[in-house]
């Protein structure tokens, strides 16, 4: 297994040679080929979170005028703070996996790396998620938190979570290619990981040691609490009190790799097969 995952790996680095050019376009166009028709474009994929991040915002602050604070911090801005990364999660773990299918195109009538559609469709993904960035800065801003030298941590978290997401898609990707169920799997598994992971409560405040240890496995939380620590907490990335998260989160990347890799190498060859 460790040969293949190593060959698999080889062959994606290998595929995403002098293509950085190519994937940026495929990305753009992919985001354009989204929202064909209508007359805002590529400006919904803005709008829908934005309109979302609205409800939320008048739910908690008009609506729900009990719904107090959350670890010091008014609650419709500590669920900000996780609801753009996780917007971007959710959308990259659900896209990542539809990837090849939704372009099948370029495994069964193209030679075209194949890596490369996981590259191009996560990346579509990222520029909607800059932008919502952008706004959600705005909105601290004149809610009183920043701007801080912590701000500076996005940019270790945000590409940090690209690569992550994108390597977990090459597991995925081709499984969903090659079974429908898997892609149905995560479709059923999402709403959970919402819930799981710390959108609306602090992962941190839990008192039983072994729960919030538990919690550390998610790695989905890693980025949550990070956005966190950029821009709300104004903790530094490597703060002792966090090196246990830091350790078991590596750890799980480092894995996920080579499991990625492994999957890639097997699966790619019959998915022209399979499609």
């Amino acid at each position: 297994m460790r040969i293949k995952a190593l060959s698999g790996i080889a062959d994606i680095i290998g595929e995403h040679k002098g293509q950085a050019k190519k994937i940026w376009m495929l990305g753009v166009n992919d985001l354009i080929k989204k929202y064909k028709g209508a007359v805002m474009g590529p400006l919904w994929a803005i709008i829908k979170p934005s309109f979302t991040l609205f409800i939320l915002w008048f739910a908690f602050e008009v609506g729900i005028r009990g719904s107090g604070m959350v670890s010091g911090y008014p609650r419709f801005i500590f669920m900000l703070s996780g609801y753009v990364p996780w917007f971007f999660i959710s959308e990259t773990i659900v896209g990542g996996s539809r990837s090849i299918r939704q372009n099948s195109q370029f495994v069964t009538k193209l030679s075209f790396p194949v890596s490369n559609i996981m590259t191009f469709c996560t990346m579509a993904s990222l520029i909607i998620h800059l932008g919502m960035c952008v706004i959600m800065y705005v909105i601290l801003l004149f809610a009183g938190y920043g701007p801080s030298i912590y701000n500076l941590q996005f940019f270790y978290y945000m590409p940090l979570m690209y690569v992550f997401f994108l390597v977990l898609a090459w597991t995925t990707a081709p499984l969903s290619a090659f079974s429908r169920d898997f892609e149905n799997l995560i479709n059923a598994v999402i709403t959970g990981l919402f819930w799981l992971s710390g959108i609306f409560w602090d992962t941190y405040d839990i008192k039983n040691p072994v729960i919030r240890t538990i919690m550390y496995f998610n790695p989905i939380n890693y980025f949550i609490n990070g956005y966190r620590k950029s821009f709300l907490y104004d903790t530094f990335i490597f703060y002792s009190n966090y090196t246990k998260e830091l350790v078991i989160f590596y750890g799980e990347f480092a894995l996920l790799i080579l499991i990625g890799g492994y999957f890639y190498n097997k699966l790619r060859k019959i998915l022209p097969d399979i499609l």
